[in-house]
């Protein structure tokens, strides 16, 4: 493709050079190029592409994307002098693979809690329903039933695109998408186009990023700007912050609730480690989620294919065949009567969502153990706050390691137990190994009581200094609890 082609759209403030010239591959990592690449020079938070521009030319590349053009020009290279490279490198990459997201119905999911649940939940509902789907998620990626692996929420253009482009091939109608604050704040999805925006709740997470909850929540209210009029916004109006996100959106408002008058309404009915009954737009519905938050997400996707003209009949029967996502919620249990819960709550309001689930459904008598810990280089002001819910929603905590990256274990645990009271932290034991923490748990348990083990749900690793340790929570629990592995 041609360098002059793949500029549509993009704001230039200058070239030097021709962009009549064949671009083979498009590249923001230098390591990566190839003859006749296309090198976008991106300032990241680690490290700023234009350092590298030397490198790329070296390596094969003719033409640069920069922000400043450099002093040192290269004969024959072509310079293109832009505002923001990550904004060029999402409408470039679009060009590229042909503006996929024009030619597929994305929906993207938004908020702090639930996006993977409800990403997941369509990709399962609208393949029950007949339809060749993909989907982007933190879990993994998939085109129709091939896995891609996930090492993002949202990933770079570059990948969204190729992943849209791949499903448009296999021939897929609708893709399914996770859009992280993150990849708003960086860029990761400009020059996409969403058929539908879904925003799920807002509570403290990211503030090691960005600095505010303001910030983070303005970050996410992004997303329904750039929404098109064609497209539709569905929020969650239980959310005090669902309004806010609507404010400037072009697209069609419509919204879903438990609480107040809203488009799509629902009531839990009956609740247990089965499943739960549930009541939307009064039709009665059996599924296998369970909680009140899982009742949102279940009326989300519900309110989705509802908008795309299913017949309720038809989406209520696949309602009923929905499986939980893994660890979200995510329950076993022994042959002695205890129950075990893994799930991915890593914010105190997760916490508190599924705490409360589970205390709703345990019998008066019997214990809930939590398990729990903190990721390291990331937000400390919600550590404390997430043992001071999982001590008032607990029989016994027990605080641990998660993935403590570059910090040491200890400083995140006492963090974690700083200011509690003295009614909470007669409720905590600290140990550090998780391995030994699980192990401990299970022996505490006895016959009825539940042990909940929060923080990590589907990762199967730990990341301890610089490097990913092998481990698998559910297999842990298991073993734990004398679970036959399989």
């Amino acid at each position: 493709m041609q360098l002059k082609d793949l500029l549509y759209r993009v704001s230039i403030l200058n070239i030097v050079g021709s962009t009549n010239i064949d671009v083979s591959s498009i590249c923001f990592d230098s390591r990566n190029i190839k003859n006749k690449s296309l090198f976008i020079a991106i300032r990241g938070l680690v490290a700023d592409g234009h350092k590298y521009i030397k490198n790329a030319i070296k390596n094969g590349s003719t033409a640069i994307i920069v922000e400043q053009i450099p002093n040192n020009l290269v004969v024959g290279i072509t310079y293109v002098q832009v505002h923001k490279s990550n904004i060029a490198l999402g409408i470039i990459a679009s060009n590229f693979y042909g503006n996929p997201s024009k030619r597929i119905k994305l929906i993207g999911v938004t908020g702090t809690n639930g996006k993977t649940t409800i990403v997941n939940l369509l990709y399962q509902l609208f393949t029950l329903l007949g339809k060749r789907v993909g989907m982007i998620s933190t879990i993994e990626n998939r085109v129709i039933d091939r896995v891609f692996p996930s090492t993002h929420t949202t990933p770079d253009p570059l990948k969204i695109n190729y992943l849209l482009n791949a499903m448009i091939e296999k021939g897929c109608e609708y893709c399914f998408m996770e859009v992280s604050s993150h990849a708003l704040d960086q860029g990761r999805v400009y020059g996409i186009n969403f058929a539908a925006g879904i925003f799920t709740n807002l509570s403290q997470d990211h503030l090691d990023y960005h600095n505010t909850f303001s910030e983070y929540r303005d970050v996410k209210k992004t997303f329904f700007d750039s929404l098109c009029k064609d497209a539709f916004a569905l929020v969650n109006k239980d959310d005090k912050n669902a309004l806010k996100m609507l404010e400037s959106t072009k697209a069609k408002k419509l919204y879903y609730s438990l609480k107040s008058f809203s488009n799509y309404r629902c009531r839990v009915i009956e609740n247990q480690f089965e499943g739960m009954l549930l009541k939307i737009n009064n039709i009665d519905v059996w599924v296998k989620l369970i909680g009140e938050f899982n009742a949102y997400n279940i009326l989300s996707v519900y309110s989705v294919a509802n908008q795309f003209g299913f017949e309720d009949s038809d989406v209520f029967l696949a309602l009923s065949m929905l499986n939980p996502v893994e660890g979200r919620f995510e329950v076993v249990k022994n042959d002695s009567g205890i129950t075990g819960v893994v799930d991915y709550a890593h914010t105190d309001d997760a916490l508190n969502n599924v705490l409360k689930t589970i205390n709703s459904i345990r019998k008066n008598a019997a214990s809930l153990i939590t398990i729990v810990g903190c990721g390291g280089d990331r937000d400390k002001s919600k550590r404390s706050l997430m043992t001071k819910v999982a001590c008032d929603l607990s029989t016994q905590v027990i605080v641990t390691s998660d993935n403590p990256r570059s910090e040491n274990p200890e400083d995140i645990i006492n963090d974690m137990i700083n200011g509690l009271n003295s009614k909470q932290s007669n409720k905590v034991l600290a140990i550090t190994d998780r391995r030994q923490a699980i192990m401990a748990a299970g022996k505490m348990a006895n016959k009825n009581d539940v042990i909940l083990l929060a923080g990590k749900g589907h990762e199967k690793y730990q990341e301890i200094k610089g490097e990913k340790i092998l481990f698998d929570d559910m297999k842990e629990l298991k073993h734990s609890l004398n679970i036959i592995l399989k």
